[in-house]
Protein backbone atom coordinates (compact mmCIF):
# COMPACT_ATOMS: atom_id res chain seq x y z
CA UNK A 1 0.00 0.00 0.00
CA UNK A 2 1.20 3.35 -1.38
CA UNK A 3 0.17 6.39 1.32
CA UNK A 4 1.90 9.65 0.91
CA UNK A 5 1.62 10.66 3.87
CA UNK A 6 4.18 11.34 6.85
CA UNK A 7 2.11 10.79 9.81
CA UNK A 8 4.45 8.93 12.12
CA UNK A 9 3.72 11.36 14.68
CA UNK A 10 0.02 11.41 15.29
CA UNK A 11 -0.26 9.00 17.82
CA UNK A 12 2.24 11.35 19.95
CA UNK A 13 -0.24 14.21 19.30
CA UNK A 14 -3.47 12.80 20.61
CA UNK A 15 -4.83 11.59 23.52
CA UNK A 16 -4.67 7.85 24.22
CA UNK A 17 -8.88 8.08 24.11
CA UNK A 18 -8.38 9.39 21.00
CA UNK A 19 -5.78 7.27 19.48
CA UNK A 20 -8.11 4.12 20.60
CA UNK A 21 -11.02 5.85 19.01
CA UNK A 22 -8.91 6.35 15.46
CA UNK A 23 -7.56 2.41 15.76
CA UNK A 24 -11.14 1.35 16.09
CA UNK A 25 -12.42 3.46 13.32
CA UNK A 26 -9.46 2.61 10.88
CA UNK A 27 -10.94 -1.07 11.60
CA UNK A 28 -14.05 -0.27 10.92
CA UNK A 29 -13.41 1.15 7.52
CA UNK A 30 -11.29 -2.07 6.80
CA UNK A 31 -14.24 -4.35 7.88
CA UNK A 32 -16.57 -2.53 5.49
CA UNK A 33 -14.05 -3.20 2.89
CA UNK A 34 -13.40 -6.42 4.05
CA UNK A 35 -16.76 -7.29 3.79
CA UNK A 36 -16.90 -5.55 -0.03
CA UNK A 37 -19.98 -2.94 1.20
CA UNK A 38 -17.37 -0.01 0.19
CA UNK A 39 -17.82 1.92 -2.94
CA UNK A 40 -13.89 2.66 -4.09
CA UNK A 41 -13.18 6.30 -2.15
CA UNK A 42 -17.01 6.99 -1.70
CA UNK A 43 -19.30 6.75 1.68
CA UNK A 44 -17.87 7.39 5.16
CA UNK A 45 -18.01 6.42 8.39
CA UNK A 46 -17.51 9.14 11.15
CA UNK A 47 -16.67 8.66 14.69
CA UNK A 48 -16.53 11.54 17.68
CA UNK A 49 -13.13 12.31 19.70
CA UNK A 50 -14.45 11.17 22.78
CA UNK A 51 -15.20 13.86 25.09
CA UNK A 52 -15.29 16.27 22.53
CA UNK A 53 -17.62 17.45 19.65
CA UNK A 54 -15.28 17.07 16.99
CA UNK A 55 -15.38 14.10 14.76
CA UNK A 56 -12.60 11.96 13.12
CA UNK A 57 -13.80 11.03 9.22
CA UNK A 58 -11.93 9.59 6.16
CA UNK A 59 -9.04 11.36 3.82
CA UNK A 60 -11.19 11.57 1.27
CA UNK A 61 -9.05 10.15 -1.77
CA UNK A 62 -7.97 6.79 0.14
CA UNK A 63 -9.94 3.56 -0.52
CA UNK A 64 -10.78 2.27 2.62
CA UNK A 65 -8.80 -0.98 3.11
CA UNK A 66 -5.83 2.00 2.93
CA UNK A 67 -6.95 3.84 5.66
CA UNK A 68 -5.16 3.72 9.40
CA UNK A 69 -5.64 5.24 12.56
CA UNK A 70 -3.16 7.80 11.65
CA UNK A 71 -4.65 8.83 8.38
CA UNK A 72 -7.78 9.88 9.63
CA UNK A 73 -8.70 13.62 9.45
CA UNK A 74 -10.34 14.91 12.45
CA UNK A 75 -12.94 17.95 11.94
CA UNK A 76 -14.73 20.06 14.22
CA UNK A 77 -18.90 20.17 13.48
CA UNK A 78 -18.20 23.60 11.16
CA UNK A 79 -16.42 21.33 8.73
CA UNK A 80 -12.34 22.50 9.60
CA UNK A 81 -9.87 20.33 9.93
CA UNK A 82 -7.88 20.08 13.14
CA UNK A 83 -4.65 18.75 11.95
CA UNK A 84 -2.74 18.96 9.40
CA UNK A 85 -3.34 16.55 6.46
CA UNK A 86 -2.76 16.69 2.44
CA UNK A 87 -6.45 15.08 2.15
CA UNK A 88 -9.62 17.35 2.20
CA UNK A 89 -12.71 15.88 3.64
CA UNK A 90 -15.48 14.05 2.00
CA UNK A 91 -18.34 16.97 1.07
CA UNK A 92 -21.40 14.87 1.01
CA UNK A 93 -19.50 13.22 3.92
CA UNK A 94 -19.34 16.37 6.24
CA UNK A 95 -23.24 17.42 5.53
CA UNK A 96 -24.30 14.15 6.74
CA UNK A 97 -22.02 13.14 9.24
CA UNK A 98 -22.19 16.80 10.80
CA UNK A 99 -25.65 17.18 10.59
CA UNK A 100 -26.29 13.47 12.87
CA UNK A 101 -23.44 15.02 15.47
CA UNK A 102 -24.63 18.02 15.70
CA UNK A 103 -28.09 16.59 17.49
CA UNK A 104 -27.45 13.25 18.09
CA UNK A 105 -25.34 13.52 21.30
CA UNK A 106 -25.65 9.58 21.96
CA UNK A 107 -24.23 8.45 18.77
CA UNK A 108 -20.56 8.36 18.78
CA UNK A 109 -20.20 6.72 15.57
CA UNK A 110 -22.19 7.10 12.12
CA UNK A 111 -21.60 4.76 9.12
CA UNK A 112 -23.03 5.09 5.19
CA UNK A 113 -22.87 2.91 2.56
CA UNK A 114 -24.03 2.61 -0.70
CA UNK A 115 -24.01 -1.12 -1.49
CA UNK A 116 -25.83 -2.70 -4.26
CA UNK A 117 -28.39 -4.31 -2.00
CA UNK A 118 -29.19 -1.23 0.45
CA UNK A 119 -29.27 1.13 -2.91
CA UNK A 120 -32.20 -1.27 -4.53
CA UNK A 121 -34.36 -1.45 -1.20
CA UNK A 122 -33.92 1.80 -0.37
CA UNK A 123 -35.47 2.13 -4.13
CA UNK A 124 -39.00 0.34 -3.07
CA UNK A 125 -41.57 2.00 -2.01
CA UNK A 126 -42.36 -0.20 1.06
CA UNK A 127 -38.80 0.06 2.11
CA UNK A 128 -37.89 -2.53 4.96
CA UNK A 129 -40.37 -5.64 5.13
CA UNK A 130 -41.08 -7.66 7.92
CA UNK A 131 -39.59 -10.96 6.42
CA UNK A 132 -36.98 -11.94 8.62
CA UNK A 133 -35.26 -12.18 12.07
CA UNK A 134 -32.47 -9.77 11.34
CA UNK A 135 -35.62 -6.98 9.91
CA UNK A 136 -36.97 -7.01 13.41
CA UNK A 137 -33.76 -5.40 14.43
CA UNK A 138 -33.86 -2.80 11.78
CA UNK A 139 -37.95 -1.86 12.12
CA UNK A 140 -37.59 -1.67 16.05
CA UNK A 141 -35.59 1.81 14.79
CA UNK A 142 -35.90 3.14 11.35
CA UNK A 143 -36.29 5.95 9.37
CA UNK A 144 -36.01 7.49 6.13
CA UNK A 145 -35.12 10.16 4.01
CA UNK A 146 -36.03 11.08 0.84
CA UNK A 147 -33.61 11.62 -2.11
CA UNK A 148 -32.39 15.25 -2.48
CA UNK A 149 -29.72 14.65 -4.98
CA UNK A 150 -25.93 14.34 -3.44
CA UNK A 151 -25.78 16.02 -0.40
CA UNK A 152 -23.81 19.19 -0.65
CA UNK A 153 -26.42 21.53 0.23
CA UNK A 154 -26.24 22.79 3.71
CA UNK A 155 -30.06 23.20 4.18
CA UNK A 156 -30.21 19.36 3.52
CA UNK A 157 -28.87 18.91 6.67
CA UNK A 158 -32.39 20.06 9.11
CA UNK A 159 -34.43 18.03 6.79
CA UNK A 160 -32.10 14.86 7.76
CA UNK A 161 -31.52 15.65 11.23
CA UNK A 162 -35.79 15.54 11.32
CA UNK A 163 -36.34 12.44 9.61
CA UNK A 164 -33.74 10.79 11.61
CA UNK A 165 -35.09 11.44 15.21
CA UNK A 166 -33.69 9.06 17.85
CA UNK A 167 -33.79 6.61 15.43
CA UNK A 168 -30.84 4.11 15.13
CA UNK A 169 -31.11 2.97 11.14
CA UNK A 170 -31.72 5.11 8.33
CA UNK A 171 -32.79 4.42 4.87
CA UNK A 172 -31.75 7.20 2.56
CA UNK A 173 -33.88 6.69 -0.61
CA UNK A 174 -32.61 6.01 -3.78
CA UNK A 175 -29.29 6.08 -2.10
CA UNK A 176 -28.55 3.94 0.40
CA UNK A 177 -27.93 3.29 4.18
CA UNK A 178 -27.00 4.60 7.62
CA UNK A 179 -26.49 3.23 10.92
CA UNK A 180 -26.23 5.52 13.65
CA UNK A 181 -24.33 3.70 17.33
CA UNK A 182 -23.14 4.98 20.57
CA UNK A 183 -20.21 2.98 19.72
CA UNK A 184 -18.09 1.75 16.63
CA UNK A 185 -18.47 -1.96 17.48
CA UNK A 186 -22.21 -1.44 17.87
CA UNK A 187 -22.33 0.49 14.27
CA UNK A 188 -20.60 -1.77 12.66
CA UNK A 189 -22.75 -4.57 14.13
CA UNK A 190 -25.80 -3.00 13.28
CA UNK A 191 -24.88 -2.21 9.47
CA UNK A 192 -24.09 -6.13 9.07
CA UNK A 193 -27.44 -6.48 10.54
CA UNK A 194 -29.07 -3.56 8.34
CA UNK A 195 -27.28 -4.75 4.70
CA UNK A 196 -27.96 -8.82 5.71
CA UNK A 197 -32.13 -7.67 6.31
CA UNK A 198 -31.34 -5.87 2.76
CA UNK A 199 -29.72 -9.09 1.15
CA UNK A 200 -32.89 -11.47 2.71
CA UNK A 201 -35.51 -8.99 1.25
CA UNK A 202 -34.12 -9.08 -1.94
CA UNK A 203 -33.43 -12.75 -2.22
CA UNK A 204 -36.95 -13.48 -1.19
CA UNK A 205 -38.38 -11.42 -3.19
CA UNK A 206 -36.61 -12.14 -6.05
CA UNK A 207 -37.46 -16.34 -5.40
CA UNK A 208 -41.03 -15.72 -6.77
CA UNK A 209 -43.13 -17.40 -4.13
CA UNK A 210 -45.67 -15.78 -1.92
CA UNK A 211 -43.66 -13.84 1.05
CA UNK A 212 -45.08 -14.60 4.83
CA UNK A 213 -44.41 -11.49 6.73
CA UNK A 214 -43.82 -11.57 10.29
CA UNK A 215 -46.83 -11.36 12.28
CA UNK A 216 -47.41 -7.82 13.74
CA UNK A 217 -48.04 -9.03 17.30
CA UNK A 218 -44.52 -11.27 17.30
CA UNK A 219 -43.21 -7.40 16.14
CA UNK A 220 -44.87 -5.62 18.31
CA UNK A 221 -43.40 -7.69 21.02
CA UNK A 222 -40.36 -7.63 19.92
CA UNK A 223 -39.54 -4.56 18.89
CA UNK A 224 -40.84 -3.14 22.22
CA UNK A 225 -37.46 -5.54 23.72
CA UNK A 226 -35.30 -4.44 21.17
CA UNK A 227 -35.60 -1.04 21.30
CA UNK A 228 -35.25 -0.57 25.01
CA UNK A 229 -32.04 -2.89 24.43
CA UNK A 230 -30.34 -0.47 21.66
CA UNK A 231 -31.22 1.97 23.49
CA UNK A 232 -29.57 1.34 26.92
CA UNK A 233 -26.92 -1.03 25.55
CA UNK A 234 -26.57 -0.12 21.94
CA UNK A 235 -26.42 -3.80 19.58
CA UNK A 236 -23.78 -5.74 21.43
CA UNK A 237 -21.49 -5.05 19.21
CA UNK A 238 -18.38 -5.37 21.63
CA UNK A 239 -19.63 -9.20 21.95
CA UNK A 240 -18.42 -9.61 18.30
CA UNK A 241 -15.51 -7.08 18.43
CA UNK A 242 -12.92 -8.80 19.67
CA UNK A 243 -13.48 -11.75 16.79
CA UNK A 244 -13.95 -9.32 13.99
CA UNK A 245 -10.38 -7.82 14.93
CA UNK A 246 -9.09 -11.08 14.85
CA UNK A 247 -10.23 -11.36 11.34
CA UNK A 248 -9.09 -8.25 10.37
CA UNK A 249 -5.72 -8.70 11.47
CA UNK A 250 -5.66 -12.28 9.85
CA UNK A 251 -6.66 -10.92 6.26
CA UNK A 252 -5.82 -6.71 6.09
CA UNK A 253 -3.41 -6.00 9.37
CA UNK A 254 -1.79 -2.44 9.70
CA UNK A 255 -4.83 -0.43 10.41
CA UNK A 256 -3.00 0.59 13.73
CA UNK A 257 -0.30 2.57 12.04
Amino acid sequence: MTTPLELNAVKEQVSAVEWQARVDLAACYRLIALHGWDDLVFTHISAKVPGTEDFLINPFGLMFHEITASSLLKVDLAGTKLMDSPFEINPAGYTIHSAVHEVRHDVNCVIHTHTAAGVALSAQEAGVLPLSQQSMFILASLSYHDYEGVALREDEKARLQSDLGETSFMVLRNHGLMTCGTSIADAFLMMFTFQRTCEIQLMAQSSGARLINIPQSILDGAQAMISGTMRTTGMGGALAWPALLRKLDQHMPGYDA
